[in-house]
C-alpha cells in the first residue's frame, strides 16, 4: 500500500467515523435516507475510480471536508442545523441559511478536484482550467436540483419540502445553485492568483 493509499485510507475513515455518528438518532430518519442516497452513490463511485484518478491529496482532502459537511447537515436536515438557526435568531435572518453555507461549500470545496480533473484528462488550456470549473459546478448543481426534486417525489413525496429544505422559498434551488456557483468563483478566483503569484 502506496503512501497515498494510506492517506485516502485515513480520510476515508475520518468520513466514516463522522457519518457513522451523524446516523445515531438524527432529527428525521426518513430525510436522513434522502440526504445520503446520493452521498453514499457519490463515494461509491469515487472509490471504484480512486486507482485511475489518482487525484492529488489536496483534492482528496477538499472530497472530505464536502463530505464531512454535507454529513453533518443531513444529519439534522439542513433547515434545523442548529448553528443556522441561531444565525437566524440573532442576525433576523428569516430563514436557516444552512443549505445555502453547504451549497457555497459544494462549489469551493469541488472547483479544486474539477479541476485536476480537466487538467489531467481534458486537455484543456491552463487558463481555461481557472473558469472551467465554476461552469461545471454550476451543471452539476442544477443536475442534483432536478434530480434530488425526482428522488423526493418518487421515494417519500410527503418529505419532499423536508427533504429539500426549501422552507417555503420557491426560488431555493436557483438560490442554492447561484451559491455553489459563487464557491467555484472564490476557488477559481483563489487558484488565479496562487498561479499568477508564481
Amino acid at each position: 500500500m502506496n503512501q497515498q493509499t494510506k492517506f485516502v485510507a485515513a480520510l476515508a475513515a475520518i468520513c466514516a467515523v463522522f457519518w457513522t455518528i451523524a446516523a445515531i438518532h438524527p432529527v428525521d430518519r426518513q430525510a436522513w435516507i434522502l440526504e445520503n442516497l446520493l452521498l453514499v452513490l457519490f463515494v461509491f463511485a469515487l472509490s471504484l475510480t480512486h486507482q485511475h484518478l489518482q487525484l492529488s491529496n489536496a483534492s482528496y482532502i477538499f472530497i472530505a471536508l464536502f463530505v464531512i459537511l454535507h454529513t453533518i447537515g443531513a444529519h439534522y436536515t439542513y433547515a434545523k442545523m442548529p448553528v443556522g438557526l441561531w444565525a437566524k435568531d440573532f442576525l433576523g435572518f428569516s430563514r436557516n441559511h444552512a443549505d445555502r453555507a453547504a451549497h457555497f461549500g459544494f462549489g469551493f470545496f469541488l472547483a479544486f478536484p474539477v479541476r485536476e480533473l480537466l487538467l489531467r484528462f481534458g486537455g484543456i488550456r491552463r487558463g481555461w482550467s481557472f473558469w472551467l470549473p465554476p461552469a461545471i459546478i454550476l451543471a452539476i448543481s442544477g443536475f442534483f436540483e432536478i434530480l434530488e426534486g425526482i428522488i423526493a417525489q418518487i421515494v417519500r413525496p410527503d418529505l419532499g419540502i423536508a427533504y429539500l429544505g426549501t422552507q417555503g422559498d420557491i426560488w431555493d434551488a436557483q438560490k442554492d445553485m447561484a451559491a455553489a456557483f459563487l464557491g467555484a468563483i472564490l476557488t477559481a478566483v483563489l487558484l488565479s492568483l496562487r498561479h499568477a503569484r508564481r
